[in-house]
Order: structure tokens, then C-alpha cells, then sequence
């Protein structure tokens, strides 16, 4: 139960005991009080045996935090940091030090779930509907959701949109630009191909429609082009909506401070990415990618969207829209698999916007064009072959020798992009100085250029395009400007949310864990967050290492033979993962295996991820006791046998048990010819104590935003690399810019980025790492032990509704209040606003049973904080016994009104049947330390039948 007796001379900054909450003499008892002596006779009657992991993980000895932090540091300096000009979607930036050090580097921000309960995140929100704001202006467009993954992945999912928009008859084809980033196209044709969409790529200034031309439903361009060319799409666009088809265009969103918007140039969607306000590179992410509409798609936008509602007093209040709320009700039916959005990396790109506002903007923007046109005039000076045109960023040149340019450019630490054609790429940005311009001249051939004349001089052409709609006309992106008023803001948001930085948050499914402040620092050291993705493999060793150690440590955790690390969200890895199944199946002319059995108790985003893949969805049955029902499921095999692709199966259960009948289940798929697919949510009941692949698991994603440690960031972002077996290897995605990528027979990419969100891949590295094989163990332990002893202190007062086969839960606990409507007119929800009176977030509400909620503490919770969390459970329900022996009306109780607001402090007329004291200091602690919901509850209705999602007039948000 306790590790081993270190020796006298060991490091004393050793992390297990930091990470984890309770210490050994509070385990000892908390095991008393369910009946047991050690830790390993509480595994004994949760972990089947047969599954049982009988030998200790490969992975060495644990480093303390110091030692970790030289080894992080040894292995970044491995990198080393050259000035990029790679371009491709991926820029240099400067992030404002009171961003840096008040977002990234902030637990009150990078600590904060997903933003369901609306009440106490209004803070994020309110910034999410900056970016929304943002993203819609720079576009032209009226419509915006609040981030996806990256340029690739937003892409594709505009691509869906239009097909989903189209009416009768066969769709066609999707047309993409030859001039859109190689990534995206990569990326877009993968989604495609699952999804049987021809794709076709080509010069879309020969694009026709009708007559003899191919059917296209919609069509991709870049603005610039990947080689920097820019362009005029008003033509194109206005014959493309003639034609019935849809145009996206895929923007940088620096260009459009200047450069006609696509909605000014008749464009129906914009996407791109806003990495370059403000978000380092991170060797390919996290980045936030936008999306952008017509008000005709604003009921079918992907992701995530904020809207303005009101609460209860009729006080402007943001929550999550419609859409957003029903994407896992939908299931196979969802708009999209999103679930992790990049919710942090949007924050600070609308951080970055409202303090630099759009004059500043404009000034960054317009710095950058006239370099690049002050570039353009030395290099043709210099007899080198220069585009004509408007200019931003980026150039494509032919000199007479590109190797002798791309070697001397090495020589003077900078990297160009070689086309392979005798052309070379340059693409400029914020950071650029006048002495790096003169360096890249020189590599050239162009001796102490005169980059203040040659500027001077230049003209950008950008003129025949200009910008003629303002932007970023609100309030809020012109009284920030000052680095007094920008911290100021950033804390009062801050305020509004509640994040781990107060107390648990016991979300089932989730693993809201300590993400500690070692494993956090390396993520913005310039050695991880400078690094360009396409920079050559000598310059990333340090990244290299990294990944193999990393890759290393995961396979031998799971059980598996082959990590790839690309995909940057769970729901990407449970996509990535899919693929890689289908690909198996037809590269063994296995062409007609496309069902995919799926049980009632999946994750929302299983089916939806299933239908991208292009499976047909079969739904399994549960029993009485949640498990997956293995009659049925051995029918719906039998069934589907020929058809057969693969059971997604999420272990331990969704309800919160290790089911016995695993491998059974295992066993059954394979039998009929199927792979399994285990969802890696609950892994951080396994670690240590089994593994996916000795169970019988093909392939599983690991969510590295939960048990690995990378904090939710608000709702985003997230890794959800996929671990197979030797059989699926092969065919783990590829990336078409960055060799050595994947399997022999890659799948196409799934992420933008050939590594993910490399950047945040440091964290989970650092926390196997500190913890090592027995702190990992004993974590996973310790994760079962809390979830059992909150189940056996509220389990009296509120049922829990599912156990293992000895009376015991895994890592969570439903605990049933679905008898309390009856009795007292109380629903789950009103439970779960109540709690914040109390300080608390909600467990997850109604998931996967309507009616209950889904507790997960996590290893990381003291004795004291579970204790606290049921005291207030346990308050909660004395106060619905009120409402039963009628000493409270149903109608007007505490529960109903929750939550209370400072205003009830100050309300000149109290008219409850309770006490102002009841309603806001419920308990002891909270008038010691107070959480204060900014709304009262929020009419999720009225915001569905007004959406309101960029900024509304001041007038409106006065006071807010």
C-alpha cells in the first residue's frame, strides 16, 4: 500500500505523495470504513483476475521533481531554434507577457472544465464570445462557433457542412485548391475517403460548373495560397452560388486586418487558424482553429458555440448553444465527433485581439506586408525571380541556385522552404526584425541591404484588395490596451469560473486530476513552444526524444505494440483508431465489413465517431446491471458476422464498473472476424493494475487531458493518441510534409500537425516520469479507493446505481435521483446547481443514465475534500427531506432557486420560504471561502430561440 522504505541519501522532492490527496494513514482508514485492510484487497474486488496485471510496469524508477526538471530542460536544449520562415499555416508570434504569464501559465484558467454548468463559467465565456466575435469579423460572416482543432480538421468539418446542406440527388465531388496548405488537403481527403466523397484537387481558376464539368457540391481555397498568392474569389464564389455550390476559404486571419474578408468576396464559410494571434507554434499545436458561416448554417455549425441567454432576474447570462448541448444525444446523427475543442488557445487569441484591438492589429499586419514587399524589391534587385501582385507574408522565389541559398540560409540559422522544384518559400511574421530581413538577403546574396529604404520604398499592391468593412467594433477590443486594464479584466474573468483552484471538480468520466506546476512548466520554455512542425529533424532531437520515451512509456502501459501520437483530441483518436480498423479490413479485401457495434452506455462522441469513419452503427444492449449484454451481443455478431468491423467498448464500463465478461466480449468480436476498439476514458482505473491489450483490445485512444495528466484548459485542449496491436501498426496516419510519420501503409493524417499538440506532450511525459511504475499504481489505486469511499458515504442517501459483482465500484460511482422528482419535485439539475451554493461543480448530470449523476474524484482529492464534497451532497439531500415532509414548498426551495447570487445579499425584499443565510452559506466553509456564481440559472430556451453569438451591443452587455 505505501512504497518501499527509500534510503537516507534519496531526493526528498519525490512527487507520488505530492500527487496523490490522501495520505497513508488516511487510506488506512478510509479502507476501514469499507471493510478492508490494504489496497490490494480493494483491487481484489473491483479488477477481474483474470485481467489482472501480475508483474510491475517496465518503466523505471521515478525522478523527483528537480531531477525532472533538469531532465526536461536537457532534453528540450536538444532542439534547437532557428528563425523559420516555413510558413504553411504556421507563423512566429509574440504572446504578450500578461497573457503568458495570466492564461497559459494560469491554473485559475488552464484548470476549468468543459463549460456545461453555465453559472459558474461565465468568465471563459464571456472571452470564448470575444473569439467567436473575433473569428466572425475578420471573416465577413455572421455566424462563428468557439474553436475547433486546427486548419486541417476545420477544413474537413466545412466540407461536411456542405454536404450536409445539400438536398436531393447525388452530392458530387468536393473541389480543393492546388494552393491550399498540403496538410489540409491531406487531412480533408482522409475524412473523404471514410465518408465516400470524391475529393478532386486542381487549379481552381479552370473550375466550371455544369455542362460537362464535374459535380461539385462545395470547393476549398486558401487566401494566400500556400505559396502566398493572393487573390480575388468574388468571381468564383458568385459562379459557384449560381451553380447551387458552396465555397469556403480557408483565411489567415492577420491578412483579413487588411485584405477583403471572404464574406466580402461572397464566400459561405471561412476557416483557418488563429495561431498567430498570439499562440506559439508548439512544433504543430494546440492551436485554435475558427469557423465562420452564413446565418444558414448557424444551426449546423460543428463544435462548440457560446450564446447569449438571460438567468432567472433577466440578467445577460452566456451558456453553450443548442447544438453544442445535443451533439451526444444525436449520436450517429451528430453534426460532429468534437468533444475537446482547443478552449485555452482560443481564450488567448481573444486575449491577444482585445489588446492590441484592430488598429493594432492593422499595424502588426501592415508591418508584416511591407517586410515582405521590402523582400520582394532587394531579392529582385538581386536578378532573382519575384512573384508580381498584392503581397502579405510570403514569397516564392527562384534563384539561380536554391541548394547554395537554402545552405547559406542554414549557415545563418535560418530555414527557408525548399518546393523541390528550384522555387523556395519565405514567409515573414511579427517577429521578424530588420536584421533578420538583412540575414535572409544575405542568403541571397544581398549584402547590408538597406531594409529601412527598401521598405520605404515597397509597395505591398494590397490596395486592389483592401479591406473596406471595419471589425472588432466592440467595446471590449478598445479599452484593454494597457497592460493595467488587460490584467485587470483577465482576473475579473477569471472570477467568474471555477476551476480546480477552488476545489474538486468530480466529473465522472473526466478525471479532473492535479495537473501539477513541474509537469506545466516546460510547455512555454521556447525550446517546446518555438519550434516550427515542419523544421528539419536535426533541429528537434529533443522533440524526438520525447516522442520515442513517451511512445515507449504508453505501449508498455497499455499492453500495446505501436503509439501514434498524432491525434489532438479524444474524439480524434477514437476517429484516428477506426480508421486504422477499416484500413485493415480492406487491405485484407475485406470491403464489406462496415458495422460497427456500439453498446446503449457508449460515449455520445462512439457512434458519431463511427459514422465519420464510415461505419453503419449497430446498437448493444446493457443488462439489468449495466454491462454490456453478452447475449445480445453474441446475436448482433452472429448477425452481422460477414459484415463485421469492430465492437467499440469503453472498459471499465461507462457505468462505472469492471465488467467480468470482458474478455469474453473480446472474445465474441473477434470470433466473428471484428477488431475491438476499447475507449481509453476510464484508463485511469487501469494503470498499473491491466492493460487494454492483454484483455483483447486491438487498438484503444488514451485521453492524455485525463488520466495523463494535461489539464482540460476549459474545455480543450486534449491528445488522444492510439496505441495498437502488431497487426494494426501499419497503418497508424502518416503526415504529408514530415517523413517517418506513421505506418508503412499510413492512413492520411488525422491532425494538422504530423505529432498533434506536441506541445502539451511534455506534461504526461513528466507525469509518468515523476510517478514511475509504483507511483502510477498506487495512483490508479487510490483513484478506486475514493471513488468507493464517496460511493459508501452517499450510497445511504442517494443510491448508487451500479456495483461490481463484490459490491464495489472502479474509479466513479452514479449515485440515482431519479425517485426524488416524485417525492419532492427535485431534479438532477436543480441538485447540481445547488451544489454551487455550496462551492462545488457538478458531477456529470445525466450521463450515461438520465437522472443521476456520475462522480469521479481522482486520486488527487484529499480525505478532507471528498469529505467536504459528500457533507455537501448529504446537506443537499436534508434539504429535499424538507421539501418531502412538506416544510418547504416545491416550487420555492432552495434546490429551485440554486443558484444564489451576491444580489440576494442586498435584495431589499426577501420572499423565500428560506433564509438568505441557507440560500448563499449553506455550510461552514463557504463563509470562510466563498465561490459566487456571477448569474443566477440560465434560460438555456430563450438563448435556443434568440442566438445571439457574437458580441451584442454594448448596451446590452453594459455591466456585465
Amino acid at each position: 500500500m505505501t512504497p518501499s522504505t527509500p534510503s537516507p541519501t534519496a531526493p526528498l522532492d519525490t512527487f507520488a505523495r505530492r500527487h496523490i490527496g490522501p495520505s497513508p494513514a488516511e487510506q488506512r482508514d478510509m479502507l476501514a470504513t469499507l471493510g478492508l485492510d490494504s489496497l490490494e484487497a480493494l483491487v481484489e474486488r473491483t479488477v477481474p483476475a483474470a485481467i489482472r496485471l501480475e508483474r510491475a510496469l517496465d518503466l523505471g524508477a521515478p525522478v523527483a521533481e528537480s531531477a525532472l526538471t533538469e531532465r526536461a530542460l536537457k532534453m528540450a536544449r536538444q532542439n534547437r531554434i532557428l528563425r523559420s520562415y516555413l510558413g504553411q499555416g504556421y507563423h512566429g508570434t509574440v504572446t504578450p507577457a500578461v497573457i503568458l504569464r495570466n492564461i497559459l501559465e494560469n491554473p485559475g484558467w488552464y484548470t476549468q472544465y468543459t463549460p456545461y454548468q453555465a453559472e459558474i463559467s461565465q468568465g471563459r465565456m464571456e472571452m470564448l464570445l470575444n473569439y467567436q466575435t473575433l473569428a466572425a469579423d475578420l471573416a465577413g460572416l455572421p455566424v462563428a462557433n468557439a474553436s475547433l482543432l486546427d486548419e486541417g480538421t476545420a477544413a474537413a468539418e466545412a466540407m461536411s457542412l456542405c454536404l450536409r446542406s445539400r438536398s436531393g440527388g447525388k452530392p458530387g465531388a468536393f473541389f480543393v485548391s492546388e494552393g491550399c496548405h498540403a496538410q489540409t488537403i491531406e487531412v480533408l481527403k482522409g475524412r473523404a475517403e471514410a465518408l465516400g466523397i470524391e475529393v478532386i484537387v486542381g487549379d481552381h481558376r479552370t473550375l466550371a460548373f455544369g455542362g460537362d464539368a464535374p459535380a461539385v457540391f462545395g470547393l476549398l481555397v486558401q487566401q494566400p495560397t500556400t505559396d502566398g498568392v493572393l487573390q480575388d474569389y468574388s468571381e468564383l464564389t458568385a459562379r459557384a452560388r449560381a451553380a447551387g455550390v458552396h465555397t469556403v476559404i480557408a483565411a489567415d486571419p492577420l491578412a483579413l486586418t487588411l485584405v477583403a474578408s471572404p464574406g466580402e468576396m461572397g464566400a459561405d464559410v471561412a476557416i483557418g487558424s488563429m495561431q498567430r494571434f498570439g499562440v506559439p507554434m508548439g512544433f504543430g499545436g494546440p492551436h485554435a482553429a475558427y469557423m465562420a458561416t452564413t446565418d444558414a448554417f448557424k444551426r449546423q455549425l460543428p463544435g462548440r458555440v457560446i450564446g447569449l441567454s438571460k438567468d432567472v432576474h433577466g440578467k445577460p447570462a452566456l451558456r453553450l448553444s443548442l447544438q453544442t448541448r445535443e451533439q451526444h444525444i444525436r449520436r450517429d446523427k451528430a453534426t460532429s465527433n468534437i468533444c475537446t475543442a482547443q478552449v485555452l488557445l482560443a481564450v488567448t487569441a481573444a486575449a491577444y485581439a482585445c489588446y492590441h484591438g484592430p488598429d493594432g492589429l492593422r499595424a502588426i499586419a501592415a508591418r508584416v506586408a511591407q517586410l515582405t514587399a521590402a523582400l520582394r524589391a532587394g531579392l529582385r534587385g538581386a536578378g532573382v525571380t519575384v512573384p508580381d501582385g498584392p503581397v502579405f507574408d510570403t514569397l516564392r522565389v527562384r534563384p539561380t541556385d536554391a541548394k547554395a541559398v537554402l545552405a547559406a540560409a542554414l549557415k545563418l540559422g535560418i530555414n527557408l522552404r525548399d518546393f523541390g522544384d528550384g522555387t523556395l518559400g519565405v514567409t515573414l511574421d511579427e517577429t521578424v526584425t530588420s536584421a533578420d530581413l538583412r540575414d535572409v538577403l544575405a542568403s541571397f546574396g544581398v549584402a547590408h541591404a538597406d531594409v529601412d529604404a527598401l521598405a520605404a520604398a515597397a509597395d505591398t499592391g494590397l490596395s486592389a484588395l483592401a479591406r473596406k468593412t471595419p471589425f472588432l467594433t466592440h467595446a471590449v477590443f478598445h479599452k484593454y490596451h494597457s497592460e493595467t486594464e488587460m490584467l485587470r479584466y483577465l482576473a475579473r474573468l477569471q472570477s467568474r469560473d471555477l476551476s480546480l483552484v477552488q476545489s474538486m471538480i468530480p466529473l465522472g468520466s473526466c478525471t479532473m486530476k492535479l495537473n501539477s506546476t513541474t509537469e506545466m512548466q516546460p510547455i512555454t520554455w521556447p525550446e517546446f513552444g518555438a519550434l516550427h512542425p515542419f523544421a528539419p529533424a536535426d533541429q528537434t532531437e529533443g522533440y524526438r526524444q520525447l516522442f520515442t520515451e513517451l511512445e515507449r512509456s504508453l505501449a508498455e502501459i497499455t499492453g500495446f505494440d505501436a503509439v501514434s501520437l498524432q491525434p489532438n483530441a479524444g474524439s480524434q483518436g477514437e476517429y484516428a483508431g477506426l480508421l486504422v480498423i477499416r484500413a485493415y479490413h480492406r487491405a485484407r479485401g475485406d470491403l464489406l465489413r462496415n458495422i460497427c457495434l456500439i453498446p446503449v452506455s457508449a460515449h455520445g462522441t462512439n457512434p458519431a465517431s463511427a459514422a465519420m469513419a464510415g461505419f453503419e452503427v449497430v446498437v448493444v444492449k446493457c443488462d439489468s446491471h449495466g454491462n454490456v449484454d453478452l447475449a445480445d451481443l453474441e446475436a448482433q455478431a452472429e448477425k452481422f458476422s460477414a459484415r463485421l468491423a469492430g465492437l467499440m467498448v469503453t472498459y471499465p464500463s461507462t457505468h462505472g464498473v469492471f465488467e467480468t465478461g470482458i474478455k469474453s466480449i473480446c472474445e465474441i468480436v473477434h470470433r466473428h472476424g471484428g477488431q475491438v476498439y476499447m475507449d481509453g476514458a476510464n484508463m485511469n482505473a487501469q494503470v498499473g493494475l491491466c492493460r487494454p491489450g492483454d484483455i483483447g483490445a486491438d487498438v484503444c485512444h488514451l485521453n492524455l487531458h485525463k488520466t495523463f495528466c494535461i489539464p482540460h484548459g476549459g474545455g480543450g485542449p486534449g491528445m488522444g493518441p492510439i496505441g495498437v496491436k502488431t497487426h494494426l501498426a501499419p497503418f497508424l496516419p502518416g503526415h504529408p510534409v514530415v517523413a517517418g510519420v506513421g505506418g508503412e501503409k499510413a492512413i492520411r493524417p488525422v491532425s494538422a500537425g504530423p505529432y498533434g499538440s506536441a506541445s502539451i506532450l511534455p506534461i504526461s511525459w513528466a507525469y509518468i516520469t515523476m510517478m514511475g511504475a509504483e507511483g502510477l499504481k498506487q495512483a490508479t489505486q487510490v483513484a478506486i479507493l475514493n471513488a468507493n469511499y464517496v460511493a459508501h458515504r452517499l450510497d445511504p442517501h442517494y443510491p448508487v446505481l451500479y456495483k461490481g459483482e463484490h459490491g464495489f465500484v472502479a474509479h466513479e460511482c452514479i449515485i440515482d435521483l431519479r425517485g426524488l422528482k416524485a417525492t419532492s419535485g427535485v431534479e438532477c439539475e436543480d441538485v447540481a446547481k445547488r451544489l454551487m451554493d455550496y462551492g462545488f461543480h457538478a458531477p456529470t448530470m445525466s450521463f450515461p443514465v438520465p437522472g443521476t449523476l456520475m462522480i469521479e474524484p481522482t486520486e488527487s482529492e484529499s480525505r478532507a475534500e471528498l469529505d467536504r464534497f459528500c457533507d455537501a451532497l448529504i446537506a443537499i439531500r436534508e434539504e429535499i427531506h424538507t421539501i418531502e415532509r412538506g416544510e418547504m414548498p416545491r416550487d420555492d426551495n432552495p434546490l429551485k432557486n440554486a443558484p444564489h447570487t451576491m444580489d440576494v445579499l442586498v435584495v431589499a425584499e426577501w420572499k423565500h420560504a428560506y433564509s438568505r443565510e441557507q440560500a448563499v452559506f449553506p455550510a461552514a466553509w463557504t463563509r470562510e471561502s466563498k465561490f459566487w456564481p456571477t448569474v443566477g440559472r440560465v434560460d438555456n430556451a430563450w438563448g435556443d430561440r434568440n442566438l445571439i453569438c457574437t458580441c451584442p451591443p454594448t448596451s446590452e452587455w453594459a455591466g456585465h
